[in-house]
């Protein structure tokens, strides 16, 4: 019983097929394995405050402040009290980046969440200071980079808005200061070993 060309062509055609799924299952685990990697690659950050929907909506419009997980618990801040407290030099803690400082590699993703009720910047500055907000600056002088607000297009590109998510890349080694240009007390420090 000899093999006929169709015969032999469907053995080439199966061996072909067979081929390429081998190929596509190891390119698949390396895959895999790359992203396993990333994943241990990131670093999370969480923007938090406790504005009060109230006090805030009113003066900045509806739906500005959307703190939904800890304002019905009573634990919110008034627009007037946030500005007391920075005047007072004392700014509310409960507008804060967690953690505080953080040490990570070279090649780790930043990966900064807002959580709290309205919006922030992750701008990295050379030196901490004063954001754009004068009312809020504790006495600091706004520093370079946060000047203009969001008509300056490197401010704005850093903005988070509440529930969203952005990724800082490439850091080079060394020490990174980053603050929020809105509510500048909001700093973390991060080491890139």
């Amino acid at each position: 019983m000899g093999i006929t060309m169709p015969k032999l062509g469907l053995v080439v055609g199966s061996l072909i097929l067979l081929a390429a799924t081998c190929a596509v299952a190891q390119n698949e685990t390396h895959n895999k394995s790359d992203n396993d990697d990333k994943s241990a690659r990131i670093a999370p950050i969480v923007a938090l405050d406790e504005c009060d929907p109230i006090t805030f909506n009113a003066a900045l419009g509806p739906d500005f402040c959307k703190n939904v997980a800890l304002g019905a618990l009573g634990f919110s801040t008034t627009l007037s009290d946030l500005f007391t407290k920075a005047a007072a030099k004392a700014p509310d803690p409960g507008w804060d980046f967690e953690p505080d400082t953080l040490t990570i590699k070279e090649g780790t993703t930043l990966v900064v969440t807002d959580q709290g009720g309205e919006p922030h910047t992750f701008t990295e500055v050379k030196k901490f200071g004063g954001g754009f907000i004068d009312g809020l600056n504790a006495g600091e002088q706004t520093v370079h980079e946060c000047s203009g607000g969001f008509s300056n297009v490197a401010v704005a590109k850093t903005r988070l808005i509440q529930g969203s998510q952005m990724e800082v890349t490439n850091l080079s080694k060394g020490e990174h200061h980053f603050e929020c240009c809105i509510h500048p007390w909001m700093r973390v420090t991060v080491e890139v070993k």
